[in-house]
């Protein structure tokens, strides 16, 4: 069984609100004190907080009920009752929220450490101190607090990748990550040999990287839930550039690219917003020449001839890759730490 989960749904209870107290302050020498009554406490809240040590959903997958703690009622002197404990659970960045009933899209965690309330929970009643008036000197009555929500939720991991690997099976995608990053993804000569999606981080000049993403491969009706490509091709959406691997020994590369970018524009149409690099995989046992001849039917797309066994053009691919993540992204100038503040 596989330890990558990305979907999920659970059910989840925040807390109800406290009931605020209807006391009377009754002492020894203060015979009609008047209404004392405190607050209920609020209902806890379920969050999801957003966390970079998990990369998938798996630990939700056996505690699909969540629920997070009940206020506590108000009492004498005015003292408010103790909040409901929250329900604080982590997911990795890049997790969707939806209304499970309706499919509404609720939010999304992007960075570490974002918290989001998924369900909030009740407000504390009302003490009768907060009722006593001119005319009506001992409010015999308080509020009830509030209940709690109840609702299921659909989370959807969408993997956070610089460059997204984007090909047909056997395209040699796996083989791409493995040999430019200490990823190990299962890697054998038969379809469908990568079931889910491999994240690899890629170093490149002057101690820098970026994360690349090794998506399951897309067969042409993946939009349509063939093969593997619908359940994954949700990964792709969140990638700032696209690399589609196409091997040279195809029998028409500009036709199998088209294939893929038909099958991306299909399922969202905003894809083809994002940057696009072709790489023609497998080349180490072409010549010059034939490299010529192929040039001829490549697409209108920056590309590069890459052997992922004798690291031909890795090196060209991954700068190319890197410029582009700079010119999208182009990084903060940095302030400088004043050290005697």
């Amino acid at each position: 069984m596989s330890n990558f989960v990305d979907y999920v749904k659970i059910f989840c209870r925040s807390g109800k609100g406290g009931a605020g107290s209807a006391h009377f302050r009754r002492e020894k020498f203060v015979p009609k004190g008047g209404p004392d009554g405190g607050d209920g406490g609020r209902g806890g809240h379920v969050i999801l907080r957003g966390s970079r040590h998990y990369w998938t959903l798996i630990h939700l997958k056996y505690e699909r009920h969540v629920f997070a703690g009940n206020g506590e009622s108000g009492s004498r002197q005015r003292s408010s009752g103790a909040s409901g404990e929250d329900k604080i659970i982590e997911v990795p960045l890049g997790t969707v929220a939806r209304d499970a009933d309706t499919g509404e899209f609720l939010f999304e965690i992007t960075r570490h450490g974002e918290e989001k309330i998924l369900a909030k929970g009740g407000r504390g009643g009302l003490g009768n101190f907060h009722f006593k008036t001119a005319t009506n000197q001992a409010p015999r009555y308080a509020q009830p607090g509030e209940p709690g929500i109840e609702m299921a939720v659909i989370l959807e991991l969408k993997l956070l990748g610089d460059v997204g690997l984007v090909g047909f099976p056997n395209a040699g995608k796996s083989t791409l990550l493995a040999s430019v990053s200490a990823a190990r993804p299962e890697i054998a000569d038969y379809p469908f040999t990568t079931l889910v999606p491999n994240l690899g981080i890629v170093e490149v000049r002057d101690r820098k990287s970026f994360v690349m993403a090794d998506i399951p491969g897309i067969i042409e009706g993946a939009h349509e839930g063939k093969g593997l490509g619908l359940r994954f091709l949700r990964h792709i959406e969140r990638n700032s550039i696209l690399l589609f691997l196409v091997p040279c020994d195809s029998k028409n590369i500009k036709e199998e690219y088209e294939i893929l970018l038909n099958e991306l524009k299909l399922y969202n149409p905003e894809l083809l917003d994002k940057s696009r690099f072709l790489a023609i995989s497998k080349t180490d046992f072409i010549d010059p020449q034939i490299e010529k001849e192929l040039e001829a039917e490549l697409p209108d797309v920056p590309h590069v001839f890459i052997s992922s066994v004798s690291g031909k053009g890795i090196t060209q691919l991954k700068d190319m890759l890197w410029q582009e993540l700079e010119r999208i992204n182009p990084a903060e100038p940095e302030e400088e730490e004043d050290i005697y503040s």
